[in-house]
């Protein structure tokens, strides 16, 4: 019963309305990769603004064909008269749902998508239960290590911290110190409730009173030896994941040109050995926006 109410609040959350440019991008992408379903996430879809890049992962049907995933790329695309922008990450349906369930050494999943997400485009209704489930799979591989990281009892937002906190930390990016906090406060409506549905769709006891819950964690010294297995294999793993996406992010050039413009004022040209070979075309692209700055009037500059 229990899992029954957690799938139905997932599937209504991820049937969340989405603006028709999102749609129309994310069935745009689905048909070029004969994909299953199209989850957007990210700030654009708690905002509902096109500005900035949108954060799309396209999920395939079959095996997965590479062993380190998933495969990313950039998109930009004129619709209606909009210009938009996408970072899309591409990966075989049954790997997502393996990651969110825990089964792999990736952390990336299901700690983000335990987090808001939309279902923006699906093949049909099989993939999109298919896909629901998926996403409710990581809610409760979120919730089992966040109950053993926490404290003994507390509010479910001190486990969600705890939780966060450790993802974070065993990524190889940076973080601003408070960054949970922020994710937790944009996103209460989310969360709330979640975590103690999520245990109970597992058989995990815990006794509430009023705003504070004690888990019983039976398996606790079990979970976190899968999580430091995760910790241990999280900064490699990533290194894996930014060494191969700078030599095979599709539109790599494009984007680092569009970021580029957008946070120094300076246009960057791309030339067709720009697009084969961004890496090696860095440094000039560098002096090219160097020697663009200090051409920049004082005003423009600041």
């Amino acid at each position: 019963m229990s899992e029954d109410l957690l799938l139905e609040r997932v599937t209504t959350a991820l049937d969340r309305l989405v603006v028709p440019e999102v749609r129309a991008f994310a069935q745009k992408l689905a048909e070029s990769a004969g994909a299953v379903g199209v989850l957007f996430y990210g700030s654009n879809l708690r905002t509902g603004s096109l500005e900035g890049v949108l954060d799309f992962y396209v999920l395939s049907p079959g095996p997965q064909v590479e062993r380190i995933w998933p495969r990313v790329s950039y998109h930009e695309w004129l619709h209606d008269g909009v210009p938009l922008r996408a970072k899309v990450a591409t990966m075989a349906l049954e790997t997502f749902r393996a990651a969110a369930a825990g089964e792999k050494v990736d952390t990336t999943i299901w700690a983000r998508f335990v987090q808001p997400s939309a279902l923006a485009w699906k093949r049909d209704e099989a993939a999109g239960a298919a896909i629901a489930d998926a996403v409710a799979q990581a809610a409760r591989t979120a919730a089992r290590l966040a109950v053993a990281l926490g404290p003994e009892a507390g509010t479910p937002e001190d486990y969600w911290r705890a939780l966060f906190r450790a993802t974070y930390a065993a990524e190889f990016r940076v973080e601003k110190a408070g960054r949970e906090d922020s994710i937790l406060a944009a996103n209460r409506e989310h969360f709330e409730g979640l975590l103690p549905l999520a245990l109970s769709a597992q058989g995990i006891d815990f006794t509430r009173e009023s705003s504070t819950i004690r888990p019983k964690v039976a398996a606790r010294d079990n979970t976190l030896s899968w999580w430091k297995r995760r910790q241990r294999m999280g900064k490699p793993y990533n290194v894996l994941r930014l060494l191969k996406a700078s030599t095979t992010f599709e539109g790599a050039a494009r984007y680092a040109a569009w970021k580029i413009e957008r946070h120094t004022g300076v246009p960057v040209a791309i030339t067709p050995w720009r697009e084969r070979h961004p890496v090696l075309a860095a440094p000039g692209v560098l002096w090219q926006v160097w020697r663009g700055r200090k051409a920049l009037p004082k005003q423009v500059k600041a």
